[in-house]
């Protein structure tokens, strides 16, 4: 079969030839029909990921597909059936072995493409917004990054939840995406000054920050008293630091929240909320935006649109 793997860190990955895997004992055998890219994988190419698989491994954290084979152990799962899965690596691959718990059924009405993009976007956004922030129906919700594949799944959310949405992007063309995910306002960080815009607006109570830098510095200062603010990632290569005067005056809650943790020590709220996510898209309830879709031999390609930050929604590779 075809990978696409890391042989060196910080080098390009390649496609290369292996063998077919064989599950073990609670594992499945996925014929992958698509992958899901992250700007995870990016890091992980880096080295500078939160996990760190032994070199050489497959790219690619969300594959989805038709259930292969299963190991002796799986009873949740057969042969045939239609899954995507979230592992943090063995995606970009003809075939890959997983785990059958991390594994979910896809609704009929969910192409395996959508799929692919689909769980760690939403599943991101759902469980920091309703478990890690509390968000409540009224409150402000303002989304960094809108135009990227977590930040579109905030403001879905978000609106689900009965918050009003600002959302900040870079240019009128991402802000426009926005808008049609449901944003209630928009602020384009590239002329606009984020605190006053949002300050004007009646200031936020949850703060959804995948960028960070100098964005992460203007939204502190226009959160409400109360508010909680989540950094998910530095899209800006800047880590903040956070000025606790102003959480004290403030009474500001700094939330820390890596939604692949929870596999490890809350499995089941991972998995409830996956559940929920992917209920509401088979009610019609959810919209997924893929930017691009390209094949395996060009997945170099594709991520180099996460890189240069060409893309809007997810990127998927398909096999």
């Amino acid at each position: 079969m075809r990978a696409f793997q890391l042989l060196s860190q910080g080098e390009p990955a390649n496609l290369i030839k292996c063998d077919r895997p064989n599950p073990a004992s609670d594992e499945i055998r996925l014929k992958i029909e698509a992958c899901g890219l992250n700007f995870g994988d990016l890091l992980m190419i880096k080295g500078t990921y939160q996990e760190r698989p032994a070199l050489p491994f497959t790219l690619g954290m969300e594959p989805a597909g038709v259930v292969d084979a299963v190991g002796e152990d799986v009873t949740n799962l057969k042969p045939g059936d239609r899954v995507a899965v979230y592992h943090g690596h063995g995606g970009l691959a003809e075939y890959g072995c997983f785990p059958a718990a991390n594994c979910n059924l896809l609704p009929d009405n969910m192409t395996t493409t959508v799929g692919a993009g689909f769980l760690v976007a939403y599943g991101t956004s759902h469980l920091a917004l309703e478990h890690r922030a509390r968000l409540k129906a009224g409150e402000t919700l303002l989304v960094l990054g809108a135009a990227g594949g977590i930040g579109l799944t905030a403001i879905e959310i978000g609106k689900r939840m009965g918050a009003t949405v600002i959302a900040c992007a870079r240019g009128r063309d991402k802000l426009e995406i926005a808008a049609n995910a449901g944003a209630d306002h928009l602020i384009d960080s590239d002329t606009d000054d984020l605190h006053e815009v949002v300050k004007s607006l009646g200031g936020a109570d949850v703060v959804y920050d995948p960028v960070g830098g100098d964005l992460f510095k203007a939204a502190l200062r226009a959160c409400n008293p109360e508010a909680r603010i989540i950094p998910l990632g530095f899209a800006s290569g800047q880590v903040p630091q956070i000025p606790a005067n102003i959480l004290l005056v403030k009474n500001i809650d700094v939330i820390g929240y890596y939604w692949g943790g929870y596999l490890k020590f809350a499995p089941k709220v991972l998995h409830d909320s996956l559940d929920t996510l992917l209920e509401w898209y088979a009610a019609g309830e959810l919209h997924p935006h893929i930017s691009h879709t390209l094949p395996l031999e060009q997945a170099n390609e594709a991520l180099e649109l996460l890189r240069s930050r060409k893309s809007t929604g997810k990127v998927v590779v398909t096999i």
